[in-house]
């Protein structure tokens, strides 16, 4: 493994750990206030922080390790999680997001919104109001209590070595005179330590970021330099830091490095800030460090009034060892390492959860089996027809053999559709952040709440979800949301409610996004689309007609371009997008009471059951998860309707029937329905209909191949598939087919798909 592919699975760790800090903090902003809770959103933070040091991150350190005082400020209950508080938080979630893409992707991130955030956090670590709007000022000079923990290099000497400072503390300004507890720590590192891309200098670091602090190095274990383990770790500590975060706080630094050391943490007093007390002071021994654990570049800067650390033959050779762990290290196996650091929390809090193994896998090698999977159930059913075909006794046992292998194939192919599932959660927590991003522009108080969270779906899925919903979430806030004074005048609550929630439904996922705005103003919508000669001045349209022209490219109610809607670009993008993964969308609107948007979408791109059915000569096939029942018309259940509708009778009630031959265009005239058989569906806000087919051969699993990929979109048809006898079948798109026999045409819809 090279250190590209060791970084990677770093960054792979990060998107969890985002996951799991963004999670957290909007269950505290919902009132969660579980110990548990402020535990995880601390581990994410100092989890990222601790891989990102190892990969000399210095931005995304500094930035996490801000971010991760204030949240230790918020575990030790110093710090209330109010919701001003939590905003700054989500905020500060967002940015520390973006600094990990732009390490991973070599992006750049908004400097002046990142050190803003930073303020505000070491604001809210000293017990202050956070100041979001104030203008740029310099950091302020750190407090005794809660040092400010940007980490600056230091400088070196001409070796390049630095003495571990004695104290932090503040200089400049006397602190107020409060009782701190003194704790001392006896740290003695084991090599798994550094063999796991920890650095012990790191760590004493952190703990100086504490308070003041006093450090001895303990070099008796240190052998002569032939007998020297490069590997091996010769040096210990002891540690006395006056902090008023006591042993839980310097505990919490070495919290995914205990494992690999002895430790020994305990409260030897109590002392007075500012105030010299007789005890006697440990002894002090400049520890060396190498200063390339924090720059990559290697390069040092030392002043001339330095004091050399070097002075004796054991502390070069003290240098010599540590110089030489670095090289033997830096290419393979400390990078490595660098990744269980960073994966340490995972690990943690997967054994406190008692979560179940899990291995990654490369999601081409998943599709690759996927693949061949669909071709197994193609060849399985072009072999049990050809046996079929040429051996009349069913009950052979070549037929039984085919039965069971059929089965197993069955079997196969479920479990490995079930590697590629995956909750909807990562879409939905993504949501969030543009729900506050939008929200703050628009100067709107809007609350996303979501439900459904851990509904599976396909992965090819998720991937493709996040655009369309990120055009109606924006569309949702911007259009349909009234501002915060508007909606009191109405009797509304000021805040505006967004609503995201999943779930399974007739083999589909069903996705809905509802808002408790204004509604779609359809005289406006109508009007708009009169003006753009979508429609004529006279058009005679539904409510549902006119809620769908927001569909159309280049569309858009507002009054004036803004950085968020105007150019008519988004609602079109969601329709294609949806329709484009084989699935529909509807709208559901009351004025003055808000819109509900509903995504119909198939559970996988891969396969489907199916009713293989025949029409006009031509072999199709109807997703099972659409029929409802199938029946034999007689000619009493038979009635005419209108020129040319026909109706036909199910248990005293009366449901269209839909001739799929004639809307197809595959025949002329229509049939005569009691010569086929009647298909009875159910499509997405089209009601049931009968589809009418002359005859059906059988149910089957299909591999769905993309006709439009391959070919071209063909009205009507949703895919392709290839039978057991080799010949190419059509898969029906039944939504299509229904919006038809209501007198849309094949063509029209094709053409507002391309359109928007």
């Amino acid at each position: 493994m090279d250190m590209n592919e060791i970084k990677e699975i770093f960054f792979q760790e990060c998107e969890e750990q985002l996951a799991e800090l963004e999670s957290g903090l909007l269950k505290l902003n919902d009132g969660d206030r579980d110990p548990e809770t402020v535990n995880a959103v601390f581990r994410a933070v100092h989890s990222i922080k601790g891989g990102a040091g190892a990969f000399g991150l210095d931005d995304l350190v500094s930035f996490a390790h801000v971010f991760e005082t204030t949240l230790d400020c918020v575990r030790s209950n110093k710090l209330e999680p109010t919701q001003d508080v939590l905003k700054v938080m989500l905020k500060s979630a967002d940015v520390l997001a973006d600094l990990t893409n732009a390490a991973r992707d070599g992006g750049s991130v908004d400097e002046a919104r990142s050190r803003t955030l930073i303020r505000e956090l070491e604001a809210l670590a000293h017990g202050e109001v956070p100041t979001a709007a104030e203008a740029p000022a310099p950091k302020p000079a750190p407090k005794a209590a809660a040092p400010a923990p940007v980490i600056e290099k230091p400088p070196v000497n001409d070796e390049g070595f630095q003495p571990i400072p004695f104290s932090f503390g503040d200089f400049d300004e006397e602190p107020a005179a409060h009782y701190v507890p003194t704790v001392q720590v006896d740290f003695k590192p084991k090599k798994d330590l550094y063999a796991k891309g920890n650095e012990a200098v790191l760590l004493l670091r952190d703990v100086s970021r504490l308070g003041e602090m006093s450090v001895y190095c303990d070099m008796d274990s240190l052998p002569p330099l032939d007998k020297m383990d490069p590997e091996e770790a010769y040096f210990s500590w002891k540690i006395s830091v006056t902090t008023d975060r006591g042993e839980d706080g310097v505990r919490s630094v070495f919290e995914f490095a205990e494992w690999d050391c002895d430790l020994d943490i305990r409260t030897i007093e109590e002392d007075v800030v500012g105030e010299v007390t007789d005890d006697e002071e440990l002894p002090m021994q400049p520890v060396p460090f190498d200063l390339s654990m924090l720059d990559e570049s290697g390069s040092a800067a030392g002043g001339e009034d330095e004091p050399a650390v070097v002075e004796s033959d054991a502390a070069a050779a003290v240098a010599a060892a540590e110089t030489a762990t670095k090289v033997s290290q830096a290419a393979g196996r400390a990078a490595e390492n660098a990744k269980a650091a960073a994966s340490a929390a995972s690990a943690a809090q997967a054994s406190q959860t008692a979560a179940g193994q899990t291995i990654r896998v490369d999601l081409d090698r998943v599709d690759r089996l996927i693949n061949l999977v669909g071709e197994l159930v193609i060849n399985q059913a072009m072999l049990s027809q050809s046996v079929v075909e040429n051996d009349t006794n069913g009950t052979s046992s070549i037929n039984m053999g085919l039965e069971e292998l059929q089965q197993l194939t069955r079997e196969i192919q479920d479990s490995v559709m079930a590697i590629r599932a995956q909750p909807v959660k990562p879409v939905f927590q993504r949501m969030a952040r543009t729900v506050r991003e939008i929200a703050d522009i628009t100067g709107k108080s809007v609350r996303l709440i979501t439900e459904g969270e851990n509904t599976e779906v396909d992965k090819t899925v998720i991937d493709k979800l996040a655009e369309p919903l990120t055009h109606m979430i924006r569309n949702a806030v911007d259009h349909g949301l009234e501002m915060p004074e508007k909606r009191e005048a109405l009797g509304k609550n000021p805040e505006g409610t967004v609503r995201l929630t999943a779930k399974h439904r007739s083999g589909r996922i069903v996705i809905e996004l509802a808002d408790d705005g204004a509604g779609i103003n359809r005289e406006k919508v109508r009007q708009k689309a009169i003006d753009n000669d979508l429609i004529a001045a006279d058009a005679n349209l539904s409510d549902e007609e006119i809620d769908n022209l927001i569909f159309h490219a280049g569309f858009s109610t507002a009054d004036k371009v803004s950085d968020l809607s105007g150019r008519g670009v988004g609602m079109d993008v969601v329709k294609r997008s949806i329709q484009a993964l084989g699935g529909r969308i509807s709208i559901s609107s009351k004025p003055g009471q808000g819109s509900v948007f509903t995504m119909s979408l198939p559970l996988t791109l891969a396969v489907l059951d199916g009713m293989v059915v025949t029409v006009a000569g031509q072999t199709l096939v109807v997703p099972l998860t659409a029929i409802v029942e199938t029946l034999q018309p007689e000619a009493p259940a038979i009635h005419s309707f209108g020129a040319s509708q026909r109706l036909i009778s199910i248990r005293n009630s009366f449901c269209p029937l839909v001739d799929v031959g004639r809307i197809l265009n595959f025949r002329a005239t229509q049939a005569n329905p009691i010569e086929g058989v009647a298909l009875l569906v159910e499509s997405e806000g089209g009601g049931q209909r009968a589809l009418m087919v002359d005859a059906i051969q059988g149910q089957r699993q299909v591999v769905i191949k993309s006709l439009e990929a391959n070919y071209t979109h063909v009205p009507g048809i949703a895919a392709a598939t290839i039978l057991g006898d080799g010949r190419v079948a059509l898969i029906l798109d039944v939504d299509a087919v229904v919006a038809a026999s209501r007198g849309q045409s094949l063509k029209q819809d094709i053409s507002l798909a391309a359109t928007g």
